[in-house]
């Protein structure tokens, strides 16, 4: 199989990487699960073949002298991708990405409405984590779709490398590609202010430098987005106070309480039909958790997204609630990702059965009463998808709890 027959077959089956690796036949993921290309393994040499035709001859003297190398191809009619270049066991390796080709819609990735309402703010910070893969850039790039479509202004994108081609619409859109069109994100970063721009995309804060550029956009009237490698909301907060010395701290609490406009996390989840949905928690910046920030009182966001679904705020577990009760994924499924699988199966429990529900409404606070957990234990045992195993509500009657415990980190 050679090199662009496997971009094809990528493609053709919407996997989004391509691994080569020596000793291994070419594979491809294919909605999260690892799948062979072929029955032939890679021999020595041929990966470095393959990576000396798509790099020029700049790159590949790049390469000779630091054995890492980063880069993005286009191939006609199939679309971009872009391509990680490496050695390891003083062999040559590639993983190459597929990137978009046609611009998502929010609709079709079924966005909270929260984030249509953060995407036209006309400052501020907004953050999307999560994991790689996980399908930060899509979502940006439907949002960015989606101000460009209802507004008009400047939109100005910072990227290694691009990964979805925007058109002009109402906005004026460019689109800087690092190593291409600029040498570095601090160069780019450093001259975007002078480019007059409306809101600025930032492919991905690593670094404390990259950060203090963010807060400056948004601190001067700028509506800035980025990205972020952390879990949920609370791990993003603290790694970004861990991007800076302590004594920056308060200042820097203090400026992310002026202009966090959200904090968007998501996990891609495998759906019933074999695809994936994304999980999404929104924490959106009220003036509630704008003084929970203040103080630096990070543990208490996951509690103030449980309690304000009504300002488009939900926690992972809410989202995966929902998903559930869609019938877009299967419980196992909501379970194995849930942040606290306990109350998340106990909310499931009670929702499905409207004895232990009853009960549990008893306070008046949807506290669990000893009438309530015995409701909810038979229920499982009468319900074979909420039964098995081990894993049951662990000492419910000794110590009463609300249906979302913060402490919960199974």
């Amino acid at each position: 199989m050679t090199f662009d027959e496997a971009l094809q077959k990528l493609t053709d089956e919407e996997g989004s990487d391509l691994y080569y690796s020596t000793g291994a036949p070419p594979s491809a993921k294919l909605f999260g699960t690892l799948k062979p290309f072929s029955d032939e393994t890679m021999k020595p040499g041929e990966i470095e073949e393959i990576a000396n035709s798509v790099m020029t001859p700049e790159q590949r003297a790049q390469f000779q002298s630091s054995p890492e190398m980063n880069l993005a191809i286009s191939r006609p009619g199939l679309g971009r991708y872009r391509v990680n270049i490496f050695r390891q066991r003083n062999q040559v390796s590639m993983v190459i990405r597929r990137l978009g080709t046609d611009l998502p819609n929010y609709r079709d990735l079924g966005l909270p409405p929260a984030l249509m309402q953060m995407i036209m703010q006309k400052r501020g910070l907004v953050l999307f984590v999560g994991g790689t893969g996980s399908g930060k850039s899509t979502s940006l790039a439907a949002l960015i779709d989606y101000r460009n479509e209802n507004t008009q202004g400047h939109i100005i994108t910072i990227e290694d490398p691009v990964e979805f081609t925007h058109q002009h619409k109402g906005c004026i859109v460019n689109q800087r590609e690092v190593g291409q069109d600029t040498d570095s994100f601090e160069d780019a970063l450093a001259n975007t202010l002078r480019q007059a721009p409306d809101v600025i995309l930032i492919g991905e804060i690593r670094h404390r430098e990259t950060m203090e550029h963010a807060l400056a956009f948004a601190e001067t009237g700028h509506l800035c987005l980025s990205t972020l490698h952390a879990n949920n909301a609370n791990q993003a907060m603290d790694r970004i106070i861990n991007f800076f010395p302590e004594e920056r701290h308060p200042q820097l609490l203090q400026d992310l309480s002026l202009n966090m406009r959200g904090i968007v996390s998501q996990r891609l989840i495998p759906t019933i039909d074999g695809k994936r949905a994304a999980a999404i928690e929104v924490l959106v910046g009220t003036p509630r958790a704008a003084d929970l920030i203040a103080k630096g009182a990070v543990t208490d966001l996951k509690e103030l997204m449980e309690k304000s679904e009504e300002q488009g705020m939900q926690t992972f577990d809410q989202a995966l609630y929902k998903l559930y009760k869609s019938g877009r994924i299967s419980l196992d499924e909501a379970l194995k990702n849930a942040d606290s699988r306990n109350n998340l199966r106990l909310r499931i429990t009670l929702d499905e059965n409207p004895e232990a529900r009853a009960q549990a409404d008893a306070d008046g606070n949807g506290n669990l009463t000893d009438e309530a957990v015995d409701a909810s234990r038979n229920a499982e045992m009468d319900n074979s998808g909420l039964a098995g195993g081990t894993d049951r509500l662990n000492n419910e009657k000794d110590s009463e709890f609300s249906l979302i415990d913060l402490d919960d980190k199974s």
